[in-house]
C-alpha cells in the first residue's frame, strides 16, 4: 500500500480519482431518480438500489478518509477501516455499512452482467452466472468479516486507531 500510494496520492492522480468518484456519485443518484419508477425485474431493482447505496457509501467513505487523514492525523490504511468493526457500539454502524458496500458492489456487477450477457458460459445461463456472481459476493463478505474481526483472531489494531473509543480509568 505504501508503494502504491506514491501513485494514487500524487496530486494529479488523486484529483482524477476524486473526479471519477464524484461523477459516479452524481450519475448514480441521477439514474436512480430517473429509473426508480420504471424498473420491474429482480436484477433491474438490484442494479438500481445497489447503485444508490454505492453512491451514498462513496460520500461517507470519502468524508471518513479525509477526516481521518487531515483531522485525526491517521494513516488511512486497513487499521483505520477495521477499528470500527471491532469496537462496540461503533460496529453496529460499520458492519452493515461495509457489508452492504461489498454486497452492493457484487450485486451491481451481477445485475449488469445479467443485463449485458446474451449467451451461456460453461453451460450456465446469464441468470445463473449472475446468481453465481452475487453468491460469490455474499461468501466473500462473510470471509472478509471473519478475517477482520478480533473475535476470530483477526487484525490487531494499533493503539493510535482507538481515538474514538472512550477509555475507562480507575478512579
Amino acid at each position: 500500500m505504501n508503494s502504491f500510494r506514491l501513485v494514487y496520492r500524487h496530486i494529479l492522480a488523486e484529483t482524477i480519482l476524486l473526479i471519477a468518484i464524484f461523477i459516479q456519485i452524481i450519475s448514480g443518484i441521477k439514474l436512480f431518480l430517473k429509473k426508480k419508477k420504471t424498473v420491474t425485474g429482480f436484477f433491474e431493482k438490484l442494479q438500481l438500489w445497489s447503485g444508490l447505496y454505492l453512491s451514498i457509501f462513496f460520500v461517507f467513505h470519502l468524508a471518513a478518509i479525509f477526516m481521518g487523514r487531515y483531522f485525526l492525523n491517521l494513516d488511512t490504511n486497513i487499521y483505520f477501516g477495521v477499528a470500527g468493526l471491532n469496537t462496540f457500539p461503533l460496529n453496529l454502524f460499520f458492519i452493515p455499512y461495509y457489508g452492504l458496500a461489498i454486497f452492493s458492489f457484487f450485486g451491481h456487477i451481477s445485475a449488469i452482467h445479467y443485463k449485458k450477457m446474451k449467451h451461456p458460459i460453461f453451460g450456465l445461463t446469464p441468470k445463473k452466472q449472475s446468481i453465481l456472481i452475487l453468491t460469490f459476493g455474499i461468501i466473500l463478505n462473510i470471509v472478509t468479516f471473519y478475517g477482520l474481526t478480533n473475535k476470530f483472531k483477526g487484525i490487531k489494531i494499533p493503539e493510535e486507531y482507538n481515538l474514538m473509543i472512550e477509555k475507562k480509568t480507575n478512579q
